[in-house]
């Protein structure tokens, strides 16, 4: 046997798709973007038919770049997406509104109202704006007529499951995100639901991931070139991040440096509290302990955008990195709370808001950019030693991805803050390698169809970086001094957080630039 996968990861700004040999060598990649919307401040949204027609052109972009002998070696579809996210369908396929993305903001009172530790135990998730529950909530209040009439509300990824099979059928390890569910059980819970205002009908039917979503539709398979091959449940993005570098025991982390800063071990008993969330592991009855920050690469590519170059429309600027790589670890006492998109682990506070503190006439533009990388490392160092604290396993190897891997400075900073080597993983799109790789062990070419020895098997990494440990006990310092900012501000933030509804912006209502 010699077979080969397709594999798809529907993310916030494209989907990608991506064609993987057994020693997960990527022999085609297709990519088609999504355009972001944001009708008012705070709102993210997407036209749900781009989840399809992006998938379909992505992988037919890929598959074109196969010769006929390769294509008849495909042996199975798996699937990765953006979590969180999630829209109301006809029966047919049919969007009744935009899909509501995981970035979105726009449910921070409702997170205030329904959030509760009863909630955490039972999804899996501490109460947050990003989880689709609280925004399904909203819609309940705002707009109840787009539930009311909807055949379904699901993921992104039971909708591509849909156009791919003609099935409403989805992951249990990709319906986990949208905090409907009981985490123990992988089951709807009626309770969430009636919070959510959705009934069980509308749900995606739900399997475990390596199970079979259903098989490619006859149309689609001939318009490809290649056979009605099954397609497999797999995993949100995170977790299958973490199965794409073969963090699969609980002393490697994985860290994703995306538009999100995300990390997280692997846990084979369930357990809860408030610095991670858990969710459904790309391994099957298993979990993920997981922390993000919303305000990863997001946030530095906002700073750039709104005052670096403006030919460089926020993408990386050479110039930027050298003023901030000149400047000394804490530029001289600056120190930023990342939370532009409200908190997360380990605080969970949907009305927080980003702060920078420290300013004197000698800091510039170096100094603020590299700031806020730093407080983005240092929020996510913290929370490692924590996370490894609260499981009573130490780290012993961090393995990075993300677009955010690509800043030699960000990454150094990083490794810095967390004080262990960080290894690169080869593959730029992992989170669809840990999907090719879930539905690689599906085939049973490695003798069986555990995920984790598949991962073993097509994991491939790239250089390390070494922590500078005199930068490592800088940087515990400036850590201790933001860890107390938070509980300075807080008052601060709640009372701007009323100001805010009651004087809104309605100029920038779709945000400034």
């Amino acid at each position: 046997m010699n077979p080969l996968v397709i594999a798809i990861d529907s993310s916030t700004t494209a989907t990608k798709a991506i064609v993987v040999d057994t020693e997960g060598k990527v022999l085609a990649l297709g990519r088609q973007d999504i355009d972001l919307l944001s009708p008012q401040q705070g709102f993210g949204e997407h036209d749900p038919r781009q989840w399809w027609t992006s998938t379909h052109d992505a992988v037919a972009q890929a598959l074109a770049q196969l010769t006929p002998s390769e294509k008849e070696r495909i042996a199975a579809f798996g699937i990765t997406h953006q979590r969180e996210s999630f829209a109301p369908f006809a029966a047919d396929g049919t969007p009744l509104r935009n899909g509501i993305l995981w970035l979105d903001i726009r449910a921070a009172d409702q997170v205030q109202r329904y959030g509760t530790p009863e909630i955490h135990a039972l999804s899996g998730r501490p109460a947050d704006v990003t989880p689709g529950l609280y925004k399904m909530a909203w819609l309940k209040e705002n707009e109840p007529e787009s539930l009311a009439k909807a055949d379904k509300v699901t993921t992104v990824s039971a909708y591509i499951a849909f156009c791919l099979t003609g099935k409403w059928v989805d992951s249990a390890a990709c319906a986990d995100s949208l905090s409907l569910s009981n985490i123990k059980t992988l089951e709807y819970d009626d309770g969430l639901l009636e919070i959510a205002g959705v009934r069980r009908e509308q749900m995606a039917d739900l399997v475990k991931p390596g199970q079979v979503l259903g098989t490619l539709e006859k149309s689609i398979a001939e318009e490809w070139g290649i056979g009605e091959i099954p397609i497999v449940a797999g995993c949100g993005d995170g977790q299958a991040a973490g199965v794409g570098a073969a963090a699969v025991t609980p002393d490697v982390a994985y860290l994703n440096m995306g538009t999100a800063v995300v990390a997280g071990v692997p846990s084979a008993e369930y357990r809860y509290e408030k610095l991670f969330r858990t969710e459904a592991a790309g391994v099957p009855d298993t979990y993920v302990l997981e922390l993000v920050q919303n305000s990863g690469a997001y946030l530095s590519g906002w700073f750039r955008r709104a005052f670096g170059k403006p030919e460089l429309a926020g993408a990386p600027d050479p110039e930027l990195e050298a003023l901030a790589a000149a400047r000394t670890p804490g530029s001289g006492g600056l120190v930023t709370m990342p939370y532009w998109g409200a908190v997360q682990s380990p605080h969970w506070d949907p009305i927080a808001r980003g702060a920078i503190v420290g300013w004197r006439g000698t800091h510039g533009k170096g100094s603020m950019y590299r700031s806020i990388l730093e407080g983005i490392s240092l929020e996510m160092a913290r929370s490692l030693r924590k996370l490894a604290e609260s499981t009573g396993v130490e780290l012993t190897t961090v393995r990075a991805m993300g677009g955010g891997l690509r800043s030699p400075l960000w990454r150094q900073i990083m490794t810095d803050a967390i004080g262990l080597p960080i290894t690169g993983c080869e593959e730029e799109e992992i989170s669809a390698l840990g999907a090719a790789v879930i539905a690689m062990a599906s085939t049973g070419v490695f003798g069986g169809d555990d995920v984790a020895t598949a991962a073993r098997k097509m994991a491939r990494f790239t250089d390390v970086t070494e922590p500078n440990m005199a930068n490592h006990e800088i940087y515990n310092e400036l850590s201790a001094i933001q860890d107390r900012l938070y509980e300075n501000l807080r008052e601060t933030n709640a009372r701007l957080h009323e100001f805010s509804r009651k004087h809104p912006d309605a100029e920038l209502t779709g945000g400034e630039g």
